[in-house]
């Protein structure tokens, strides 16, 4: 069985008071990058999202200064995924695959750490962050971070099914059994990533959700973390219908569902 290790690899700080979070305005929000490193016997080390990079802590202008003022994220080399996996013992050669939700910087700021890496990903989301066609995705993919020469392995749905959705079941050099589930709405590519532990399966459901309450329960998320969600997604009645799909998920026993920011479901 492959062992799961859940780590913060980038914790935000945005302003705003209650609005996002906080008990008093002049606290600060916390956001966290929630990153997942399975050790397996036969692919290595798998990353699912990498946070923020070493590159990013050692030149904080890598990152926009709208990103930076709005989410102000703590940049510390020690949170970096490559730090963190090396307090465990693995070298960045050992991670031979990265599987990204999206391409958001926070989600892959990580990977020039890992260049003998493949990169799994939605074949939509390659193309958006490769074509960079709009203001929007100018601000959202960073070319310092983005590779054209990395190892990308590009994927679209083609007919295969996960707990009745459309998934890709089958990650070209990868034994582990983990599926890429499209939950398109933030952006054009992204998707949740469904790794079988045990008789379970987790679910990194990215940034479909910012807060564990959309997915139903007692209480409402932050007005500003509601309003984040409108703001950056690129398809509303997507995105919604992906959150519908992450409550259905969530109800059932067998699956366990994490998101990428909030940081009540880490300790859990």
């Amino acid at each position: 069985m492959a062992r799961i290790h859940h780590l913060d690899c980038g914790t935000m700080c945005p302003i705003g008071g209650p609005l996002v979070g906080a008990r008093r305005w002049r606290d600060r929000g916390r956001l966290i990058c929630h990153c997942l490193a399975i050790e397996t016997a036969r692919d290595g080390v798998i990353l699912v999202d990498t946070g923020f990079g070493a590159d990013d802590c050692t030149h904080p202008w890598r990152l926009s200064a709208i990103f930076r003022a709005l989410v102000a994220p703590r940049l510390d080399p020690q949170a970096t995924a490559v730090a963190q996996l090396a307090a465990l013992g693995f070298a960045p050669k050992d991670v031979r695959h990265v599987v990204v939700t999206h391409l958001d910087p926070d989600h892959a700021g990580g990977l020039p750490d890992f260049p003998a890496a493949e990169v799994h990903v939605h074949a939509h989301e390659h193309e958006a962050a490769m074509a960079r066609a709009d203001l929007r995705a100018k601000s959202r993919y960073l070319t310092n971070r983005l590779d054209p020469g990395a190892r990308w392995q590009r994927y679209l749905p083609d007919g295969d099914t996960w707990l009745g959705l459309p998934a890709v079941r089958a990650l070209r050099g990868v034994s582990a059994d983990i599926a890429l589930v499209p939950m398109i709405g933030h952006t054009r590519g992204h998707t949740a990533v469904a790794i079988r532990d045990g008789a379970r399966w987790l679910v990194h459901a990215g940034d479909a959700y910012f807060d564990r309450r959309e997915l139903g329960g007692v209480g409402r998320p932050p007005p500003a973390l509601r309003w984040l969600a409108t703001i950056d997604e690129v398809d509303r009645a997507a995105r919604l219908a992906s959150v519908e799909a992450l409550r259905t998920l969530a109800a059932r026993p067998d699956v366990t569902v994490v998101c990428s920011h909030d940081p009540s479901e880490l300790p859990a």
